[in-house]
């Protein structure tokens, strides 16, 4: 899979959780993959949803949001989120705005969710950086709550 999500941001949101610890790249990227993958899946649960409802326009209530901040205040651009919600989505639908930053605001807040448990992981394991084993031990350890 390409990574349509630039790694800036991403690193951005990592850094703003790692609670003075440094991030590796690799961290970087393993976020960025992780959110990216979550981001196509939400958006085929969406399309199901709009598919449901007779609509070929994914609305931002298909990603079971009610409000829709403000684009500026979001790290995530809105331009790679669409492309991510249309990597396993067919070319018939359309993705409207509120839907872009509805999608962008659940990655976010995912990806600050995942940060903030790396860095502890990180600091579990007596280190001073984040690593892309820490995002990936994440993963495997949220099998065991959800």
């Amino acid at each position: 899979m390409s990574v349509e999500l630039p790694f800036a941001p991403v690193d951005s949101i990592i850094r703003r959780n790692a609670d003075g610890l440094r991030v590796s790249a690799e961290a970087t990227e393993a976020l960025t993959r992780r959110i990216q993958s979550r981001g196509a899946a939400l958006a085929v649960d969406a399309a199901a949803a709009a598919s449901a409802d007779g609509r070929k326009t994914l609305m931002a209530t298909d990603f079971g949001v009610e409000g829709v901040p403000e684009k500026d205040e979001l790290e995530l651009p809105i331009a790679p989120v669409d492309r991510i919600a249309r990597l396993d989505i067919d070319d018939r639908y359309r993705v409207a705005m509120d839907a872009r930053i509805a999608l962008a605001s659940i990655l976010e807040r995912e990806a600050d969710n995942v940060a903030a448990a790396a860095a502890l992981l990180a600091e579990h394991a007596g280190r001073r950086t984040i690593k892309a084993a820490d995002v990936e031990r994440y993963a495997e350890l949220t099998n065991y709550v959800e």
